[in-house]
């Protein structure tokens, strides 16, 4: 009988840009000025952006909403690093990636709208919908990584997911077909701490969530999700490597949600206000604001400009959504599948039948026209 080490594991936590706006040089990705300032500029369309959907919502101009403040640097910094050929899978607070990646902002207020059209971006794009079901979209991500692999596309497939989808069977599924296939993918766990209110501490024991990657075979790096230029450093390395053929990566990004799960929530039930003050010092935006004033690439000037611009941005979204023609109620069946199956063709004819005698009835009474396109 003997006892044998098996195995050595390690993880490793990158941090580049600490909360004072310093750097460790020898960690710095290779980006020129001019991307730095459009670094900036995507968070701060982001920024302003997540401040007038919360308006928007408590207005009554949106439905439900998913504040994305204080994570502003995980999915700006993941979609900067990515490219046009690669595939995103996002959950609910990634808002940043769709616009960094180009999605017009007018669609995402459609979808927080209520719209379903919001989710139909170009086709160039490689945007999946908004997954609700928790931890449901890794298995999509892994899936079309298989695929693209199998059609020797140049692609990498990412998968969005928060900490609480690491207490799912699907997100551990995924993983699991991610290692044996060696899939061309990247997932990222944005640990905001909390799975609505269940803290990350009564989720898992494990000491971080990117060890969990350790069990299925591949990598799994913890990154300062506070810290953009890390997550952009982590993502590009991952997407390299992934498209390399050499397998998959988890990123757990650490960071914190600082506003409500969603407008439907109220965080000051389980969370304390020393908790929210520590987190705050440690806002992704004003860190990397630091760092670039510190080294002269932004001014006060640009600055305005850059927010001016951002605000300008959103207030034409707004106006864009708010004006737009209503959907056609017939729209929920064609756009279910490629082709409407005959089930749903027998469902949209009655439902068809039943809105044209409730429109006639509605018109004979009040004497005004049909109430539906």
């Amino acid at each position: 009988m003997s006892l044998q080490k098996l195995t050595d594991f390690s993880t490793y936590k990158l941090s580049i840009l600490d909360e004072q706006g310093k750097v460790d040089e020898k960690l710095l990705p290779k980006l020129s000025n001019t991307q730095l300032v459009e670094l900036y500029s995507h968070l701060i369309n982001l920024h302003v952006f997540d401040e007038k959907a919360l308006k928007l919502q408590r207005q009554g101009r949106i439905g439900t909403y998913g504040s994305c403040a204080g994570q502003e640097a995980c999915t700006v910094g993941t979609a900067y690093a990515m490219e046009k050929q690669d595939w995103t899978f996002p959950a609910f607070r990634e808002h940043g990636v769709f616009m960094t990646r180009g999605v017009p902002m007018v669609n995402v207020f459609q979808y927080w709208g209520g719209d379903e059209r919001g989710s139909k971006v170009e086709s160039d794009m490689n945007c999946f919908p908004v997954a609700i079901p928790v931890g449901s979209q890794p298995l999509h991500a892994v899936g079309c990584a298989l695929a693209m692999r199998y059609l020797k596309k140049d692609a990498v497939a990412i998968g969005y997911f928060g900490d609480g989808a690491t207490s799912e069977g699907d997100t551990l599924e995924a993983m699991n077909f991610a290692g044996v296939f060696q899939a061309p993918v990247v997932l990222v766990c944005q640990n905001n701490q909390f799975a609505i209110s269940e803290p990350r501490s009564l989720q898992t024991r494990a000491e971080t969530i990117a060890q969990k990657a350790i069990a299925f075979g591949f990598e799994g790096i913890q990154v300062d999700g506070n810290d953009v230029l890390a997550v952009y450093q982590a993502m590009k390395q991952a997407l390299e490597k992934a498209r390399a053929g050499k397998g998959p990566t988890l990123l757990e990004l650490y960071t914190y949600r600082m506003g409500d799960h969603t407008t439907a929530d109220d965080s000051t039930r389980y969370r304390n206000k020393e908790e929210l003050e520590t987190w705050r010092k440690r806002d992704p935006i004003v860190r990397f604001k630091t760092y670039l004033t510190a080294i002269g690439v932004l001014t006060p000037a640009l600055e305005e400009k850059i927010m001016n611009e951002a605000v300008s941005k959103v207030e034409r979204a707004v106006q864009a959504y708010e004006t737009m023609p209503a959907p056609s109620p017939s729209d929920m069946f064609d756009y279910m599948y490629a082709q409407l199956t005959p089930e749903l063709a027998e469902q949209k004819k009655n439902f068809l039948a039943h809105l044209s005698r409730v429109n006639n009835a509605s018109s004979s009474k009040s004497g005004e026209g049909p109430g539906f396109p």
